[in-house]
Order: C-alpha cells, then sequence, then structure tokens
C-alpha cells in the first residue's frame, strides 16, 4: 500500500472540484504520511519520552534521589535487557543455544516488561531481517535512513503486517504462544505494577510513584533506544572484519550499551553462534551469562562457529579489501 505523496497531491490538484471529497488523497502535515502513523505505537513511545523528560526531574526536584530507585532501575533494565539480548534475540530468534524453562519463562516475562512486543512478532520480525538485510523487505531497513532503522520503522506503518510463517518453530512453543496471548497484560503488571508495589514497602507513596517513574517509565524509554541502537548505529558505525556483504557493523563502543551485542558484523556472518563478540577479549556479557547458565545446567547446546571458519572470513574479507583498493 502507497501513501500520497507530494507528487500525488500537486498532480491531483486541478481535479479538486470535479473529485469528491471522499476519494481525494490525504494531505500531510510537514509531509508526514498520515495515513500510515503507528497511533498506538507512536503515542506509548512519544508518551514515555515525555513522561520521562518532565516527570523524572519533577520527582527528582520535590523528593531527590535514593540508593533504592537506582539499584531498583538498574535491576529492572539488566532484567529486562539481557531478557531480550538473551531470549528474544540469541534464543528464540536465532535457535543458538537450548535453555531449560525456567530461564525461557524468566526471559519471556521480563521480555515483555520491554514494551518491544512479543517474542513470536519480535522473532518474526528480526528473522526477516536477517534474511532481507539492506532491501525492501527488511523491517529496519538502514538503507532507508538512520531514523527509519532506529525508531522511525516503528511510528510509521509502511509494510502490511506479515503472517507468522516464519516462525513455525516458535508457534509450538507453548509458553511462546502463553506470552503473545498475554504480552501487554505481562508488561504492564512487570513494569508499571511491580516496580511501584516495591517503591511502596520502601518509602511509601513518594516511593512508590518515583519507582513507576524511574525503574517503570524511564527504564523503559533507555532500554529502548539501546536496543533500537542495534538496528541503526550498529549498521552505521564501527568495522567490517569479517564481511563487506551487508552495512552490519562490528564497535565496542556499541557493545557497552546493547548487552555485547555491537559486534553486528561477525553477528550478521555468523547469526546462529551463541557469541557476538567472539574474540576472548570483546565485551559480551551476554555470551558469558549464557556460558555461566551452561556450567548450571540450565543451558545447553551452544552453537559455535569453528575458529578456522572464522579465520578464513577474516582472511577472505582482508584479501577481499586489498584486491578494491588496488583495483
Amino acid at each position: 500500500m502507497k501513501g500520497t505523496t507530494l507528487e500525488d497531491t500537486v498532480s491531483c490538484s486541478n481535479l479538486k472540484s470535479a473529485t469528491p471529497s471522499s476519494l481525494r488523497p490525504r494531505r500531510s502535515i510537514l509531509r508526514l504520511p498520515l495515513d500510515r502513523i503507528n497511533w498506538i505505537t507512536s503515542s506509548f513511545l512519544i508518551g514515555t519520552l515525555a513522561l520521562t523528560l518532565t516527570g523524572v526531574p519533577f520527582y527528582l526536584y520535590h523528593f531527590g534521589l535514593d540508593w533504592f530507585q537506582v539499584g531498583l532501575f538498574l535491576v529492572m533494565f539488566f532484567a529486562c535487557g539481557f531478557s531480550v539480548s538473551l531470549g528474544y534475540h540469541r534464543l528464540f530468534s536465532h535457535i543458538a543455544f537450548r535453555a531449560s524453562w525456567p530461564i525461557r519463562l524468566f526471559t519471556l516475562i521480563f521480555g515483555a516488561a520491554a514494551f518491544e512486543n512479543s517474542v513470536l512478532m519480535w522473532a518474526s520480525e528480526h528473522r526477516r531481517h536477517h534474511k532481507h538485510v539492506d532491501h525492501d523487505d527488511d523491517p529496519y531497513n538502514i538503507s532507508k535512513g538512520f531514523f527509519h532503522a532506529h525508531i522511525g520503522w516503528l511510528l510509521f506503518k509502511l509494510h502490511p503486517d506479515h503472517p507468522f510463517d516464519n516462525v513455525p518453530d516458535l508457534q509450538r512453543d507453548k509458553l511462546v504462544c502463553w506470552q503473545h496471548r498475554y504480552v501487554q497484560w505481562i508488561a504492564v503488571l512487570v513494569s508499571f505494577g511491580l516496580p511501584p508495589i516495591l517503591g511502596y514497602l520502601w518509602d511509601g507513596w513518594p516511593g512508590a510513584l518515583g519507582a513507576f517513574l524511574i525503574a517503570g517509565v524511564a527504564r523503559i524509554v533507555v532500554l529502548q533506544h539501546c536496543t533500537f541502537l542495534i538496528n541503526s548505529a550498529c549498521h552505521t558505525i564501527g568495522r567490517q572484519p569479517y564481511s563487506t556483504r551487508c552495512s552490519a557493523r562490528d564497535s565496542l563502543f556499541l557493545a557497552f550499551f546493547t548487552f555485547g551485542e555491537g559486534y553486528h558484523n561477525y553477528h550478521h556472518e555468523f547469526q546462529h553462534d551463541y557469541r557476538n563478540g567472539v574474540k576472548p577479549w570483546q565485551v559480551d556479557p551476554t555470551k558469558w551469562i549464557i556460558w555461566t547458565l551452561s556450567k548450571l545446567r540450565l543451558t545447553r547446546d551452544l552453537r559455535r562457529v569453528p575458529k578456522e571458519k572464522i579465520e578464513s572470513a577474516e582472511q577472505e574479507n582482508r584479501e577481499r579489501g586489498s584486491n578494491n583498493r588496488s583495483a
């Protein structure tokens, strides 16, 4: 479905008097495709950002900040962040390892609290991203610009909904289907119910309000934009040591903000490896957690690309770059 463009409006201007108003193309404000705005998602993303920028400073001015609010923010941030990186991404989207039901349940519950939709939808879009990276069918195609890849693809519904035909394995998972049915309820209860309850037990109503704003609303905003950086900045900033076939790049700097997902060039070349930072010195806390859980028998069947294959990819990429420079 195509939206109305400026050219469409101009070409039809001479027919205005002869065209019924119901058939005229919709106009756009500031050239925004109003008929394509995803109003629910846009309202949530903009609303939580606005509340963070206004409500949090208001609370801090009147009540200050104590260690409980900082600690609760960090606990929720890392619980939800690693649930997306470890669970949504490496476990469910790429099946880079297997996990016991407590780990799967934990990541489904706290992953939902990131407000990035159900793992079924998330994995379907992500698998489509890998299959069509940098092309029109890529949901967050960096070729359409940094803003589109970062958040624009969520604000504007440019493509019709796709069926979940690329996640039949997840559709057979009872826990995944349970989360898909109740994902919004889970997200609201964990993000906007649990922190205020804990805050109230700590410091009454001021503590509840602070927990709602800081560990709830502000944490969602910060975590979502950390996730969005993988779609935008990780396709813009950094090196391409393994392949130049797509825009994905490796960045130590971005790894600090993305739970180790910053080594995106490696990930796109070897997407089924449970590691993103494959070198021992590379910062990939998600990899370390998966490995640690395997020693506790909570994860298993960790998939690794052979060292020889990785080194071969690096060598071929270097030679390809040398040949391009000398041509």
